[in-house]
């Protein structure tokens, strides 16, 4: 895949791979830095040798919502970018699953699917990806989801069959 894409191309990527992302790590500092700004301090995520001795994970795990937000880094490491894009916007998700949680010192990566594109008003788009964020050596998924974003670029740079 190409660093970048036009407009005028997006709808026929529809149902392509766009893009597989590096290897993220998710270590206990980074854990530790999700837990203090979520305030989210559950000993799961929080206490090494809590959760090895009481939890059937062997130790802590990442919280589910710090391997979701990875999905932006995910995202520009990897997905093409339009060319003719002025501004990008997260407008949510339709659906997400945790599969398998994300032990710390564990690699994951994102795997970004074209699954809609979607032209609104003069400027903008509507792009959908199914992603699934993937741990090194293990065989499901941390999660799955249909991601969605608003692409905005000036009218005049809409295609004209769009």
């Amino acid at each position: 895949m190409p660093d970048t894409i036009h407009l005028k191309d997006i709808t026929s990527l529809v149902g392509t791979e766009l893009g597989l992302s590096r290897w993220f790590t998710v270590d206990q500092t980074m854990i530790d830095r999700f837990a203090e700004a979520t305030e989210d301090h559950q000993f799961i995520h929080t206490d090494p040798v809590r959760a090895a001795a009481e939890t059937p994970f062997g130790g802590t795990i990442a919280h589910g919502f710090l391997t979701l937000s990875l999905l932006s880094a995910m995202n520009y490491d990897c997905v093409p970018r339009i060319v003719e894009q002025t501004m990008g916007i997260n407008y949510g998700f339709e659906k997400v699953r945790f599969m398998t949680p994300v032990k710390s010192g564990a690699r994951v990566r994102g795997r970004f699917v074209l699954a809609e594109a979607r032209f609104r008003g003069a400027g903008m788009v509507t792009i959908r990806y199914d992603v699934t964020v993937e741990i090194e050596d293990e065989r499901k998924p941390a999660l799955t989801a249909d991601w969605i974003t608003i692409i905005q670029f000036d009218p005049k740079d809409r295609p004209e069959d769009a």
